[in-house]
């Protein structure tokens, strides 16, 4: 059981509790489960309203002087930055004939590495002929600019060893010079520098022959590199299937707007603080709940559940009777957020206790009320608030009022010296519940407890303030003001003995009814 006492210190509660967060999200199922419907019909529409433009793709196969098997797709990554280039879309425009501006065509294109060495080209046009001719310049002008770029490195390269073939013949040169006028020459030192440059001459011979196999196989590397670079899957159209894009952006749609819809919800319940459960709302108040009425579609209602109904609302109205019969001062119903709901109690219950005596209803609710309604045949007699004092004491009064925003709390007490609060889960913030307990414990009003409508069903906190003191929730300034006797637990001041949440409660679902 849930106990809770007056001097807990607020800081020991938790900053967020979950619990009461999802139950909140779950009772606002309207609203996420209404984004989702709409993202589900906007994505819809999106895919028929929206049609993807013409599409065309193909295939270049890339070859690399420097590939690698362990290439991370480095050289791919490249190929496919340089395909956005203003110079390669220049020489497809050229070749197309086109007087588009580059910049233009490149947000109509893009590249994707589907290996290291396989680049795929997808283009948009206004026509699938125009996408299919857009992509194959762009391919022919890929594959002209890579292929150019590695001749001209091969060149380049080639060129380079080259030089260094002609500095290596001049030097060898200037050596075979020197050893033809050191030849006449004599002496051991004539004839060890002779031998010195003879081992030059034949080092650069040497190298000379090394540099020039280098340039020749620079040249003959480039060939296959060449060839290796092709288009191997030649332009085409891409199908695009109407109902798989509806299918896929209505389950973005849907997937999307249920995660903005349950985001919104979480925050809604976060910002509004609106107690659920029925431990927070007992304790926000101050007083325990007594009883419970679930919330019976009107639509959707068999009549098994019409039945259950009935039976639910005939132990609600015999639980409230109990409770006004053993109350030796008058009692009122005070709701909070449920008018409606009070008005039908307030007469089903005038209706029970109408077998002790003659019995008054003091209508004070707001909107439509009871005293304008028309009268059927065993209803009782309701009047308005203006006229309670007229009234004769030896008839037993029940008051029937609001604790809504804009109560008029000074004329509560002429409605009943004691109340019995109905109020429906998720209606009222906790500074409001806050706000009704310090008002009617100021009015000297003590409340009996608290009759719960439309409770989450899946709610297994309990509503009984256990051994608490009958203190009225203040501000954190503010002295406690004494709400009932001391001593006494909230059933016993209604004339009955204490009973838990779960006696006096009314179950609607075949779950709890077992």
């Amino acid at each position: 059981m849930t106990t809770s006492t007056a001097s807990e210190p607020s800081a020991a509660a938790p900053l967020l509790d979950l619990q009461a967060l999802v139950v909140a999200v779950r009772r606002r199922r309207r609203l996420w489960s209404s984004m989702a419907l709409l993202g589900l019909l906007v994505g819809a529409a999106v895919a028929v309203l929206m049609p993807p433009p013409p599409t065309a793709v193909t295939k270049v196969l890339v070859a690399h002087q420097a590939d690698q098997p362990n290439d991370p797709g480095t050289l791919i990554r490249t190929d496919v930055a340089l395909l956005r280039t203003t110079r390669i879309a220049s020489n497809a425009l050229r070749s197309l004939g086109s007087s588009e501006r580059p910049e233009d065509f490149m947000r109509e294109y893009g590249g994707l590495g589907l290996t290291n060495n396989l680049l795929q080209i997808d283009v948009t046009g206004d026509s699938d002929a125009e996408a299919v001719a857009r992509a194959g310049a762009l391919a022919d002008a890929f594959v002209a600019d890579h292929v150019k770029r590695i001749q001209e490195g091969a060149n380049a390269e080639a060129k380079a060893l080259l030089d260094q073939r002609d500095r290596m013949r001049d030097e060898l040169a200037r050596v075979n010079k020197t050893i033809g006028e050191g030849a006449t020459g004599s002496g051991p030192e004539a004839s060890a520098n002779l031998e010195s440059l003879f081992a030059r001459r034949a080092e650069l011979t040497s190298r000379i022959a090394d540099f020039d196999q280098r340039a020749a196989d620079a040249r003959t590397g480039t060939p296959p590199l060449v060839a290796g670079t092709q288009i191997v899957d030649g332009p085409r159209t891409v199908r695009h299937s109407l109902p798989r894009a509806t299918a896929t952006d209505a389950a973005i749609g849907l997937a999307l707007g249920l995660a903005l819809g349950l985001a919104l919800a979480a925050i809604g319940a976060v910002v509004a603080d609106r107690p659920v459960l029925r431990r927070e709302i007992a304790a926000n108040l101050g007083a325990s709940v007594i009883a419970e009425l679930r919330r019976t579609p009107r639509r959707s209602a068999g009549p098994w559940q019409r039945r259950r109904t009935r039976a639910a609302r005939a132990r609600l109205t015999a639980t409230l009777a109990r409770i006004v019969r053993g109350s030796a001062e008058p009692v009122s119903l005070l709701e909070l957020g449920c008018s409606r709901g009070t008005g039908v109690i307030a007469l089903d219950l005038a209706g029970a206790l109408a077998e002790d005596g003659p019995v008054v209803i003091v209508d004070h609710l707001p909107g439509l009320r009871l005293a304008d309604r028309r009268r059927k045949p065993g209803d009782p007699t309701v009047v308005g608030v203006e006229r309670a004092g007229d009234l004769p004491h030896q008839e037993r009064r029940l008051g029937v009022g609001s604790v809504a925003p804009g109560t008029a709390w000074t004329d509560l007490q002429y409605l009943g010296t004691r109340t019995v609060l109905v109020v429906r889960a998720g209606r009222g913030s906790a500074a409001w519940l806050h706000t009704v307990a310090r008002q009617l414990a100021d009015q000297r009003i003590p409340v009996l407890g608290v009759v719960l409508v439309d409770p989450d069903p899946r709610d297994r906190t309990d509503g009984t303030l256990w051994d608490r003191p009958h203190t009225t929730p203040r501000g954190p300034n503010e002295r406690p003001a004494l709400q009932n006797g001391g001593g006494t637990s909230h059933a016993a001041q209604a004339g009955t003995e204490r009973l838990p949440t779960w006696a006096a409660r009314i179950p609607d679902s075949d779950q709890e009814a077992r």
